[in-house]
């Protein structure tokens, strides 16, 4: 059973940090693009997604980048692709729904990182939580952009934050939404597209991202 959660002033709960979402792996220029995020503010994870041109390229592209990463103090996981993540140099995989998670727990645990995302009810969040996920994500877009209203996102990561010891992964869709992430009690804000194509860069992007994570305040 997934572990409860303490509540009130007894969780000691760390402040929340950012969890970068790429690109596609073949956009001109990733890796200084990385770079210049990730020497600008604090980032705990890159989710790595998979290459346009096809699973072929993937550990290429991701033996490219995982140097960039890693040295920086960040965890780099891949978008599925589960069998990928020893070969690519990656530390871990971040998976859509109970079955992709089941299989890839046998391969990836315990040396490695395994996340879940799609969980589309309360009751998938805990049964992924259950099977062994070290953290769950709410509020991703599917494939074709779409995702529940923010409102019922942010319902979900307070749930979760209250009851569960298994960090949570809030998605935010802008840089409006990082702070009331936070404040609902998310351990890591996921963060993407506003980065990458930010007319300021990625490095004043993030930082401007960080700086919506120190100004927020958890909700009691």
């Amino acid at each position: 059973m997934t572990t409860p959660r303490r509540s009130g002033a007894d969780q000691g709960r760390s402040a929340p940090r950012l969890y970068l979402v790429t690109p596609a792996l073949d956009t001109r220029g990733l890796a200084a693009k990385l770079a210049a995020a990730l020497d600008a503010a604090d980032v705990a994870a890159v989710l790595a997604r998979s290459p346009a041109a096809g699973e072929g390229e993937l550990v290429e592209r991701m033996r490219a980048i995982a140097p960039v990463v890693q040295n920086r103090g960040a965890a780099l996981l891949i978008e599925g692709h589960a069998p990928s993540v020893e070969p690519a140099g990656a530390d871990g995989a971040h998976v859509s729904g109970i079955a992709a998670l089941e299989g890839a727990l046998p391969g990836l645990k315990p040396r490695y990182i395994v996340g879940c995302g799609g969980l589309y009810s309360r009751h998938d969040a805990m049964v992924a939580g259950e099977r062994g996920a070290d953290y769950v994500m709410f509020g991703e877009p599917d494939p074709d952009g779409r995702r529940p209203a923010f409102a019922a996102v942010i319902d979900r990561v307070a749930w979760w934050a209250e009851v569960f010891e298994i960090p949570c992964v809030g998605w935010a869709m802008n840089f409006d939404e990082i702070a009331a992430l936070a404040r609902a009690g998310a351990d890591f804000v996921a963060i993407g597209e506003p980065v990458w194509t930010s007319p300021e860069g990625p490095g004043a992007a993030i930082a401007a991202a960080a700086g919506r994570l120190s100004v927020s305040e958890r909700i009691p």
